[in-house]
């Protein structure tokens, strides 16, 4: 005899209950997107991270200083199928963000939502200019917002259809994003408070989901044995990050910039998703999800981190949003949507990198440059190679042999490295970041070009130092492209076994 669990279980998991979904909209949408995306693929240049992921990506690990090494690999499988190419790399970032547009989707039918409130979903996701526009940049975050958005729509799921091997598959890609952030288990314990607050409290005691918890971490185990023997970086970073964003307003700005990066209807729609998760009946048994911004911008607020670090949770508060704005005909809803959804369209299309170089006024200061670091921190890379060349190439053939190259930053060492064989340079390394983590020169090398930095630190660390070579791109990025000397360093007064971990910074 079927119990009146089995039988709810199965009512509840038919696909007839759910929306139709807008198959022929949201293909639409994501197609645009795609379009969006590959036209900017190739616009400017490297960022300077995606040049240090491919310099990580030759150097395999399972864990990094500053990230996992997902991303690394992914940039190591694109140098592998086409060396030096741009678009190539950026590829699977475009790929992760259409796919996420279309779960956006997914999520807004889980809810309940009609044909109209995935579109509008689909639509606020595809106009965000951070959703959007980070999908054409390999980046930790892009790919690290999809896997959140994928990880929302399975949980979702379960909830309306208490399958357990979804929130099996949710501890699988949960493993697979510890492997690009740790972020992810603070989206993890926000549901988990919200949910011994509104329910449904049968998702904490479900043996599958416990299952997962154990899967995730026998899949981060390599990474963590790597922390440990390195010293745990990546947890000093948080205080680095939190420096850096002093830069940008730091907490005061925190709120803004984050509901801005969802976009004009988009920001509309994860305010709205809150308070109809609180508020709306149909969407009751989801809402421990509107602790989840909340929960996500205190700690992130607290702690000083980024504003962008809680966006892989918009897709789940924006279909809710879309749900509660498509129910009814309610006319001023229709009427203040259409003009949204323009000025989001108009908003995405002045984010994406359209601009042709000679219409970028250079950054005036640093500061400035950070605030728009996506568009500066992509140019100077060609000029800052070649000047590197040429001061390598002016030194005496007798001095080459000893000579080695270090750099100021992370972003430097990733551009020299990136075709170093090729142009002929002798080896990278630098003291910032991962890169520092790489290796350490050898003892024999008793010249180095030191890119950037300090001339008095420089003189502490070395017996004689000569400026020979300078960098100054028009839009590079100040100190780092812009603006950047090269020195000839002889005689280190320390071997660089023993002064090497010393100097190692995250900054």
């Amino acid at each position: 005899m079927t119990s009146v669990q089995e039988t709810d279980v199965r009512e509840r998991d038919r696909p007839d209950l759910l929306p139709p979904y807008a198959v022929v909209g949201v293909g639409a949408i994501a197609l645009v997107s795609a379009i969006a995306l590959l036209a900017t693929l190739g616009r400017y240049g490297f960022f300077g991270d995606e040049l240090y992921f491919v310099s990580a990506g030759r150097r395999l690990a399972f864990g990094y200083a500053d990230q996992g090494p997902l991303v690394p690999a992914i940039a190591r499988l694109m140098d592998l199928i086409a060396p030096g190419s741009l678009i190539a790399l950026r590829i699977p970032a475009a790929v992760v963000t259409v796919a996420a547009i279309m779960i956006s989707a997914q999520i807004a039918r889980e809810l309940g939502g009609s044909r109209g409130a995935q579109l509008l979903t689909a639509t606020a996701y595809a106009t965000s200019p951070f959703l959007l526009v980070q999908g054409n940049q390999l980046a930790t975050n892009t790919v690290d917002t999809a896997l959140w958005v994928l990880i929302s729509w399975l949980l979702i799921r379960w909830v309306r259809t208490r399958q357990d091997a979804l929130l099996v598959w949710a501890a699988v890609v949960t493993a697979i994003d510890m492997q690009v952030k740790w972020l992810i288990p603070f989206f993890w314990i926000a549901v988990a408070i919200g949910v011994l607050i509104y329910g449904p409290r049968e998702l904490l005691r479900r043996p599958a989901l416990w299952l997962g918890a154990a899967i995730v971490v026998v899949a981060t185990i390599p990474s963590l044995i790597w922390q440990a023997s390195h010293g745990w970086p990546q947890l000093r970073l948080g205080a680095v990050v939190g420096a850096e964003q002093g830069m940008v307003g730091g907490r005061l700005t925190w709120l803004p910039l984050a509901i801005g990066a969802a976009g004009v209807l988009g920001g509309v729609l994860l305010l709205t998703g809150i308070w109809a998760l609180f508020r709306s009946e149909s969407l009751r048994p989801y809402r421990f999800l509107a602790m989840l911004p909340l929960l996500l911008a205190l700690v992130f607020i607290v702690t000083n981190g980024r504003s962008y670090y809680a966006a892989g949770c918009y897709a789940a508060i924006m279909a809710a949003g879309a749900v509660w704005w498509t129910q009814g005909a309610v006319r001023w809803r229709t009427f203040v949507g259409v003009p949204l959804v323009a000025l989001s369209v108009a908003l995405v299309l002045i984010s994406l990198p359209l601009q042709s170089e000679s219409s970028i006024d250079p950054a005036n200061d640093k500061a400035a440059a950070s605030l728009q670091i996506t568009i500066y921190g992509r140019f100077g890379w060609p000029e800052l190679r070649q000047a590197t060349v040429e001061a390598y190439r002016a030194l005496p053939e007798t001095d080459r042999a000893e000579t080695v190259v270090i750099t100021d930053s992370y972003w430097q060492a990733g551009a020299l490295d990136m075709d170093r064989q090729r142009d002929g340079l002798p080896s990278v390394y630098s003291p910032n970041r991962g890169f520092g983590y790489f290796g350490t020169p050898p003892d024999s090398a008793t010249t180095v070009l030191w890119v950037g930095g300090d001339e008095a630190e420089l003189r502490s660390m070395f017996e004689t130092v000569t400026a020979v070579g300078r960098s100054d791109a028009r839009l590079g990025f100040p100190d780092l492209t812009r603006d950047v000397t090269i020195w000839r360093c002889d005689r280190p007064r320390q071997a660089w076994s023993r002064a090497w971990p010393d100097l190692l910074r995250l900054d």
